[in-house]
């Protein structure tokens, strides 16, 4: 080959490496460019619900919010197309787990163009679009709308076609001046639990949220070891019998029916953890209160700032709901049952043993439920007047919802003998017991259940399957065969429910002999 051939073929060889190189910048940046446009459409969420014929009255009765909106529209109407947009802004404050405001107003929309939500749209008269309704949610999935309907819950939001103007709206029903641009926890129009008796009402959803976030946690760091089984069995017998919630009553007593298949003793052996993939082992698919729970915010304990109130807020409630809840031959085993609790799952150290330090002080047995809340309620004063000190001395309280012994006269003036001022600045006050126990009972107990009644006056969340008819109908709890010896019955509730584990269990174990027996006998013999 001469030397000009071999210059021309390397020249062509060059000028093709260019060309490839070249054309493969260009499909990398259009993929890049393809990946900026897709992130940039992923970053577009959705605040407002979309409901339709089949979910509407569900999510509507179920919404922890004092107030609803419907959109009522059409997809291919353009005038909607061009509103989302401004019923979106102001649906990012009120929706979902990262809502500005939450519990304030349910913000949703139903599309009538769908043959499935013909008889929806016609209930509510619907005559144009995008057309707005605003009422109280179980009034919405219950009723309808009509143009002459006089006095009725449920209004026609007449001046919303801005974000800005739908907001006003919403302020002047409200009485708030909530704002476009408000940041989460910015808020300072937060319900004062002070004063307002009714306030705890919305307390029922953050004993469902710290239900389940006790769990999460129990789970997340390994905490169900042989030794700690026995404390966890007794507290969900206590939440089976008596948490104010429907559903997680049912979720806890399902936790127990399955406790041994879902909780082994080795559940988090090594070997064990080859055979699962999720690092919370079978009980981390179980919901203890339900599909809706958590929902990502706080109602009645959420702080002023991120990292106040919360879950040490939704606990305390739990606690005092259940203590306002049992009977007198309970008082002992709920007093154990929640001593064992915390010392051995509640994860803040400090706390923790200083719990379990008054729990080991108490020298005499309960005998009535009073004397166990009574207790409960001295306790929690107690921990609140150290906090008072800590967080006074650097700053770490919640301004808007200081540490204070409790309950303030505000809420009950007749729990209030008199009061002395200490050196430390810490009032002893002389209390009425009776009228405290009297507050309790009250407050915790029904006005706390009255809402989560309201709302679910059926129960019918809890009218499927044998075990969740006895815990209805006997306030019973199951116990799990292998820790029956172990741990002692509340009540006769308590071991009604037993004994019908057992026979379940009895049942179950004699099919699996019967089965291995038939596998033995059928097993082909080896040579």
């Amino acid at each position: 080959m001469s030397m000009s051939k071999a210059s021309v073929i390397l020249i062509v060889i060059v000028l093709l490496l260019i060309s490839s190189k070249e054309a493969a910048s260009i499909q990398s940046g259009s993929r890049s460019i393809l990946r900026a446009v897709s992130s940039e459409n992923k970053a577009q969420v959705d605040y407002a619900v979309d409901l339709n014929s089949t979910n509407f009255d569900a999510v509507l009765r179920n919404t922890p919010a004092a107030h609803a909106i419907v959109e009522f529209f059409a997809h291919w109407c353009p005038a909607c197309r061009n509103y989302k947009p401004h019923y979106e802004k102001v649906a990012r404050l009120f929706n979902g787990p990262d809502a500005v405001h939450p519990g304030i107003a349910l913000m949703t929309r139903v599309d009538c163009a769908l043959k499935i939500n013909n008889k929806l749209c016609d209930k509510f008269s619907v005559s144009r679009y995008p057309m707005l309704f605003w009422g109280p949610p179980s009034k919405l999935a219950s009723g309808g709308w009509e143009p002459k309907e006089e006095k009725s819950e449920i209004h026609v939001i007449d001046d919303g076609r801005t974000a800005e103007r739908l907001l006003n709206w919403i302020n002047k029903q409200l009485g708030s001046s909530y704002g476009l641009d408000d940041d989460k926890f910015e808020n300072e129009h937060l319900p004062s639990n002070i004063s307002d008796l009714g306030q705890i009402a919305r307390a029922v959803y953050d004993v469902e949220e710290a239900t389940f976030f006790a769990f999460e946690i129990i789970l997340e760091h390994k905490m169900i070891k042989p030794h700690t089984r026995a404390s966890l069995i007794k507290f969900l017998q206590l939440l089976v019998a008596h948490h104010p919630s429907k559903r997680c009553r049912k979720g806890s007593a399902e936790v127990l029916v399955n406790f041994d298949d879902l909780c082994p003793p080795d559940m988090w052996s090594p070997d064990k953890q080859e055979a699962v993939s999720d690092d919370k082992g079978m009980l981390g698919n179980f919901q203890i209160c339900g599909k809706e729970v958590p929902r990502g915010y706080w109602m009645f304990c959420r702080g002023s700032k991120n990292d106040t109130r919360g879950f040490s807020c939704g606990l305390w409630v739990v606690l005092h709901s259940l203590s306002v809840r049992i009977e007198d031959g309970e008082s002992q085993f709920a007093f154990t049952a929640v001593c064992d609790f915390i010392n051995n799952f509640f994860i803040c150290e400090e706390c923790r043993q200083h719990f379990y330090q008054m729990c080991s002080s108490v020298t005499a047995p309960f005998n009535t439920s009073r004397d166990f809340a009574l207790w409960l309620w001295s306790t929690h004063n107690k921990v609140n007047e150290r906090l008072m000190k800590e967080e006074a001395s650097v700053g770490t309280g919640d301004p808007k919802f200081p540490k204070i012994i409790w309950p303030p006269k505000q809420l009950c003036s007749s729990c209030h003998r008199s009061s002395n001022q200490r050196e430390n600045g810490v009032g002893q006050i002389d209390w009425n017991l009776n009228e405290v126990y009297k507050f309790l009972t009250g407050y915790y107990g029904e006005t706390l259940a009255s809402l989560y009644k309201e709302k679910d006056r059926l129960g019918d969340e809890v009218t499927d399957g044998a075990i969740a008819d006895l815990v209805a109908s006997t306030n019973a709890v199951v116990v799990p065969l292998g820790a029956a010896l172990a741990i002692a019955l509340a009540s006769c509730a308590f071991g009604a429910l037993a004994c019908y584990w057992r026979s379940q269990q009895k049942n179950r174990k004699a099919k699996e002999k019967l089965e291995l027996r038939y596998l033995k006998r059928t097993k082909p013999y080896s040579h």
